[in-house]
């Protein structure tokens, strides 16, 4: 009989952990429970399993083992009553948060026999083991030097989510990033005594927190240096383990599954360094065609990150049914060494920790005005920032309270409820007298658009009209337009794209919700606004914008087309401004408008503007169309036919025209209806958008970038795009 496993999560992990529990034969995935239960459902559903309101419930219905996949904050207490009652538990890293917490586990599992797994990332990667063979065989010798790096940007740092639990307070980010480090010191080396820690790149986010997006922990573990160095700033990739031994130096790269080792080469001054380097590149070769076979036949599900989870997951229910010990990399003894040596880093560190700005709240200087659906996003935070710094106070709806939101003087207030339930909604808006609607779904399925996206903002419209509000302001998308023609001008009140069936699923799920409201306007007499923001730039947004090119890292792109034509570019603040306008301006119910700046950069200009202001250069290439299609459709049929994958969005060569953005979108109604003015002078924007918006969390190398920025003339007329070939 198989294994029955539940899982405590329904988060984006737990698709990772469903996926590699497919490949144990002894066990099965039985159910799901999560905070929201809207979640769970969402991810049972389709797996056919059943979703419970409590891990109690879980329990009850006799689950073998359990996956508890929650934030970091909230493993102890359910490990403790899932190993309690006697099943199995498989914990994401971090373990806990302290290295008694871990002890006090280990012993209950010990106590009640019950199974016990952490999983520790890359830890069980093939490479990874190539390495530990090398030091088993004495290949490698006495280790000198250990360095472990983690330099991946991390961008909710510099554009939120700020609810995240790594972002509550500046050392989470050691607790959710630094097992993956300690974890390879603690399997190596024993355990490391922490000598000192420095800090760089300091950034502050909304609600006061200072976050350091490097640290550098050095020390040692007996006679071999330690050195951890973590880099969140937007750069090259390297998570990397180096070590250098008496008898050689080895590299294990467990971003991509790579390992080399470095050793001398008996040959001639020309000959030997020679032969070194054709070793290097022979070994790095077979290297890559092994990871690249693998990956393309699993269709990307064995991945570096997917095969190491999957490695663990059967090495720990190969244990379970055997009734053996598991892994060392996978034990409690492992991970309580793990979080030891990360409490006295943190500890090392907290002299140089900022403490979190506490506002003293007071009350509100009157109630709630307007309420903001999706506050937390990027132009929700600036919308509601507009509105309370204008005097109104906001009230924020919101599944869970964002960080950032609050504020000294009480104008934002935090509405916490279910976006599909009708009296949640209608109780978030009693008092107010209009309501943005910025939230949106992220769905792979046009099934799951309708019911989290379609359905929801049904919803909200209709509670509008129970509530009685005096206006509701919808953000839908320029992209459900037909933009593939230059000579094609589209006003604020053209059609959306006849073709909307055949685009990309969040294009068509945004034009749908307009069409719902739309409805409900001209049927029920929803006082309705339709605001549509261009290619959102600035402070606070992300730096790789798919709306700009499709990103191969910081630095590497590929442009849509040939990158030449203006883009829709609209700076963050000016959104905010044109918002807040839509919503205050009398006698425009019924209309939509454009958000968009006038023409003042290409692609090839935003990229060249990033260079000049950071010091980087960025490799974006013209990218033929086709091209893009041509790619996606031998994806959709690999998927379709080998990993026999269905509700799928079948690629179009319509929607890959529309990334393009070839029309023109006149944002003229919104400058004469709602008097709105957004920058029209190039240096200006580059000034707040690029070169003073923190993109890369770094300083950029200049101030602005034109020293007098009212001499240049302001762009007239629309939107323009050029063209593309």
């Amino acid at each position: 009989m198989k294994l029955k496993v539940g899982f405590l999560g329904a988060g984006y992990i737990a698709s990772w952990h469903a996926r590699a529990l497919k490949r144990v034969k002894g066990a099965e995935l039985a159910g799901v429970c999560d905070l929201s239960r809207a979640a769970a459902e969402a991810f049972a559903r389709p797996l056919g399993i059943r979703s419970f309101d409590t891990l109690d419930d879980m329990l009850a219905a006799g689950v073998d083992c359990i996956h508890v996949l929650t934030p970091p904050h909230a493993h102890f207490e359910p490990v403790k009553k899932i190993l309690s009652a006697g099943a199995a538990a498989f914990v994401e890293k971090p373990f806990v948060l302290s290295a008694a917490e871990a002890r006090d586990l280990c012993e209950l599992a010990a106590a009640r026999n019950a199974g016990l797994g952490i999983n520790h990332n890359f830890l069980m990667l093939p490479a990874y083991e190539r390495l530990k063979a090398d030091i088993a065989s004495k290949r490698l010798g006495p280790i000198d030097a250990f360095q472990a790096n983690w330099r991946f940007s991390l961008p909710p740092l510099r554009s939120g989510p700020y609810g995240l639990w790594m972002l509550r307070a500046p050392q989470n980010i050691l607790f959710e990033l630094g097992p993956h480090l300690f974890a390879f010191a603690a399997d190596l080396l024993g355990d490391v005594e922490i000598a000192n820690v420095m800090l760089r790149y300091p950034i502050e986010i909304p609600g006061g927190v200072t976050h350091y997006q490097g640290w550098r922990i050095a020390g040692t573990s007996g006679e071999s240096s330690v050195t951890v160095d973590i880099s969140l700033i937007e750069g090259q990739e390297d998570r990397s383990l180096e070590v250098r031994g008496v008898g050689g130096l080895a590299r294990y790269d467990f971003g991509s599954n790579a390992y080399a080792l470095r050793t001398p080469v008996a040959g001639d001054i020309v000959i030997g360094p020679l032969l070194s380097r054709l070793g290097d590149a022979t070994g790095a070769a077979a290297n890559a065609l092994a990871n690249a076979a693998r990956e393309a036949a699993s269709l990307n599900e064995l991945s570096p990150f997917g095969l190491s989870l999957a490695r663990a997951v059967e090495s720990f229910y190969a244990s379970l049914i055997a009734r053996a010990p598991v892994d060392r990399r996978l034990s409690g003894e492992l991970a309580t060494s793990v979080i030891g040596m990360i409490e006295r880093a943190a500890l090392a560190a907290a002299p140089l920790l900022k403490a979190p700005i506490r506002l003293v709240r007071t009350t509100p200087p009157s109630k709630p005005s307007v309420l903001v659906i999706g506050g937390a996003g990027f132009i929700g935070r600036s919308l509601v920032a507009k509105l309370a710094d204008s005097g109104r106070t906001v009230r924020v709806f919101s599944r869970g309270k964002p960080l950032g939101m609050e504020r000294a003087d009480g104008r934002v207030e935090v509405f916490t409820g279910d976006l599909k339930s009708e009296a949640d909604l209608v109780a978030a808006m009693d008092g107010v007298e209009g309501v943005f609607h910025l939230a949106r779904a992220e769905e792979k399925t046009w099934s799951g658009y309708l019911e989290n996206d379609v359905a929801v903002t049904r919803l909200i419209g209709e509670a509008c009209l129970k509530a009685k509000v005096k206006r509701l302001v919808y953000t839908g998308t320029i992209s459900s337009f037909d933009a593939t023609r230059r000579d094609a001008v589209i006003g604020a009140d053209a059609p959306l794209d006849p073709k909307l069936d055949r685009r990309d699923l969040y294009s068509r799920s945004k034009g749908e919700c307009e069409r719902t409201l739309s409805e409900l306007a001209k049927t029920r007499g929803l006082p309705l606004v339709i605001a549509r923001p261009g290619v959102v730039i600035g402070r606070g947004g992300p730096f790789q914008h798919w709306g700009i090119a499709m990103w191969r890292g910081a630095t590497r792109c590929k442009m849509w087309g040939r990158g030449d034509n203006p883009l829709p570019f609209v700076e963050i603040e000016d959104v905010a401004d044109g918002l807040a306008r839509a919503m205050s301006t009398p006698g425009i119910e019924g209309m939509s408008f454009f958000l968009v700046g006038d023409p003042l950069l290409s692609a090839r200009d935003y990229f060249d503007e990033v260079s000049r202001a950071y010091g980087v250069r960025i490799e974006a290439r013209p990218t033929p169309i086709w091209r893009y299609f041509a790619v996606d459709a031998v994806k959709y049929l690999l998927k379709r036919t080998l990993a026999g994958k269905r509700g799928l969005a079948a690629p179009t060569l319509h929607d890959w025209k529309n990334r393009a953005a070839l029309s023109i979108y006149d944002n003229q109604a919104a400058k004469d209806l709602l008097g709105w003015r957004p920058i029209s002078i190039r240096a200006q924007l580059v000034d707040r958008a690029i070169a003073n918006a923190n993109l890369l969390g770094v300083a950029p190398r200049t101030g602005p970038t034109v020293a007098n920025l009212a001499e240049e003339e302001p762009a007239k007329g629309a939107s323009r795009q050029g063209d593309e070939r």
